[in-house]
Order: C-alpha cells, then sequence, then structure tokens
C-alpha cells in the first residue's frame, strides 16, 4: 500500500499538487513523522490508505494529468507485479491494481470515471455521479464474483 500511494504522491507532486498527508489505514492516527510538509501517519484500522492532496489544484489540472495522479499508484502495482510476477508480492500487487480500477466509491477507478465524466459533460452533476456510484458498486461486486467463481 505504501508504494502504491507514494506512486500517486509522485505524480502528485510533479503536476504541482501539494499533499499535505500520506496515511497507512484508516481511523484515528496512531503514531508519524513529517518530512518537509508532508505527514506519514499509521493510523489504527489497516484497511486501506490514502494521500490526502489538494483536491482544489487537482481539478484544475487537464483531464489527463487528473487521470496520471489518479492511475500512477496502479502503475507502481502493474510494474511490481510484473516484475515480481510468480511470487506472493506479484500477486498481491496484481490484486491491488486490479482491486483499485474498479469503479468502487473513492477508489482509483472511480475517480477516473468521475473526472472523464465531468469532463464529457463539462459541469458536475450529482445525479450522474450518484447514478456512477451506485453502478459501478453493482459492477464491482458483478465482476469480482466472476473472477470468484472462475479461480475458486
Amino acid at each position: 500500500m505504501l508504494l502504491h500511494e507514494l506512486g500517486h504522491l509522485i505524480a502528485a507532486r510533479s503536476c504541482n499538487v501539494a499533499a499535505s498527508e500520506l496515511g497507512l489505514g484508516l481511523g484515528r492516527r496512531l503514531c508519524g513523522f513529517r518530512v518537509k510538509s508532508i505527514a506519514f501517519s499509521l493510523r489504527l484500522v489497516p484497511l486501506g490508505s490514502f494521500v490526502r492532496l489538494d483536491g482544489t489544484a487537482l481539478k484544475q489540472l487537464s483531464v489527463e494529468k487528473q487521470l496520471f495522479v489518479h492511475l500512477a499508484g496502479v502503475a507502481v502495482n502493474l510494474a511490481l507485479g510484473l516484475a515480481t510476477y510468480g511470487t506472493m508480492l506479484g500477486w498481491i500487487n496484481l490484486l491491488v491494481a486490479g482491486g483499485n480500477v474498479l469503479p468502487l466509491y473513492q477508489h482509483d477507478g472511480w475517480k477516473c470515471g468521475v473526472v472523464l465524466m465531468r469532463a464529457l459533460l463539462r459541469r458536475q452533476s450529482r445525479s450522474v455521479e450518484w447514478a456512477f456510484t451506485f453502478s459501478g458498486g453493482f459492477v464491482s461486486v458483478v465482476i469480482g464474483w466472476a473472477v470468484v467463481r472462475l479461480f475458486i
């Protein structure tokens, strides 16, 4: 998870988008340290991770650069997965990459979908984004069920 989030962080910084925190886990902060302007924190619930980016600056980027930032973590996981293919680390990275491209709420695939929808509509639309969020969750469950059926 750390390498995935570092991918987002490096991509954001290369596009001049500020980041204030990289967190491993969710919930209450247990401990952490700061390197220049970025706080690195370990959180209570060991499910998930995040990079807290300047959303306003990110939304002002071109669609291509927004997608670059959102997909940078997936690219890191794919590269690591292919470089270590056949090992447990390889499979974990490929699984994390696959899971993150699904259009699940607040995952990278969902964020890319929202960026593309806003670009196509040339505006924000709560109803369209809500429909995308709901249908994306449903599609993700169906894809997950199909993958489980194929391999188990």
